[in-house]
C-alpha cells in the first residue's frame, strides 16, 4: 500500500485541478476503481467555455445505476445520440482556439466508437490526455474499496461541481475570454485545445 501520495476519483475530461493534484502528488496515485458511483459528479461530467459560457456535458449513463452499482459496472447509455453532441460542443466551443485541430483526430474515436462501460471510457480518456499533456503518471488502481486513507490525501469527494471551489489558478488565454472573462477549472480539454503542449508547464 502506498503510505504517501492521494487517492483520486476517475472523471470524464477531468478539470485542471485533477491534473494539478496528479502533478502535485505524482508517482504515488491510487485511482479509485471500487466505490459505488455517486450522482451529479464530474465522473460523467465535464464543463467546457462555450460561446454562451460554461457548458456541461454529461455522458449518460444506463438507468438502475444507483448509487448501489460499483463504478466499474456503470454502463453507458446510447438512448440518444450523446456522443454526436459532445463532438459537436467540442468543436463549437473550441474550433477557433491554436490547437484543436492538432488533438482532433486522436480524439474523434472516443465519440465515433461505443465503449461499454463508463469507467473504461474515462480511463482511455485520461491516457490519451496524460499522453498528450505529456505528463508521465503511473495509473495504479484501489484493489478494494476503504472508507478512509489515513496516510494519503484522499481527494475523492473535494472536487466536485456542487461545491464552491477554492482553486487558485492563474488565467491563460480561452476563446471566448472577451464575452465572459476567465473561466476557472474548466475540463482539460479547455487548457488542452487553448495551450497544447504548454500545457504541462502550465500546470
Amino acid at each position: 500500500m502506498i503510505e504517501k501520495g492521494a487517492v483520486l476519483p476517475m472523471f470524464y475530461l477531468p478539470p485542471v485541478e485533477y491534473f494539478v493534484k496528479l502533478n502535485i502528488y505524482k508517482p504515488d496515485i491510487l485511482i479509485e476503481s471500487e466505490e459505488h458511483f455517486p450522482k451529479q459528479t464530474y465522473r460523467n461530467r465535464a464543463n467546457l467555455y462555450s460561446p454562451d459560457g460554461v457548458l456541461a456535458l454529461t455522458v449518460p449513463v444506463v438507468k438502475g445505476a444507483k448509487n448501489h452499482t460499483e463504478i466499474k459496472d456503470v454502463r453507458i447509455s446510447y438512448d440518444f445520440e450523446w456522443q454526436r453532441l459532445h463532438w459537436l460542443s467540442l468543436q463549437a466551443c473550441y474550433r477557433r482556439s491554436a490547437y484543436f485541430e492538432y488533438y482532433e483526430d486522436d480524439l474523434a474515436p472516443f465519440y465515433e466508437k461505443k465503449f461499454d462501460f463508463l469507467f473504461d471510457y474515462n480511463r482511455q480518456l485520461l491516457e490519451f490526455i496524460l499522453k498528450a499533456i505529456k505528463m508521465k503518471v503511473e495509473l495504479n488502481y484501489t484493489p478494494t474499496y476503504e472508507a478512509e486513507y489515513p496516510t494519503m490525501a484522499d481527494l475523492r469527494h473535494s472536487i466536485s461541481p456542487k461545491k464552491e471551489n477554492d482553486f487558485n489558478q492563474k488565467p491563460y488565454l480561452q476563446v471566448f475570454d472577451e464575452r465572459q472573462g476567465f473561466q476557472k477549472n474548466l475540463s482539460i480539454a479547455d487548457l488542452l485545445f487553448n495551450q497544447g503542449p504548454h500545457a504541462v508547464n502550465y500546470l
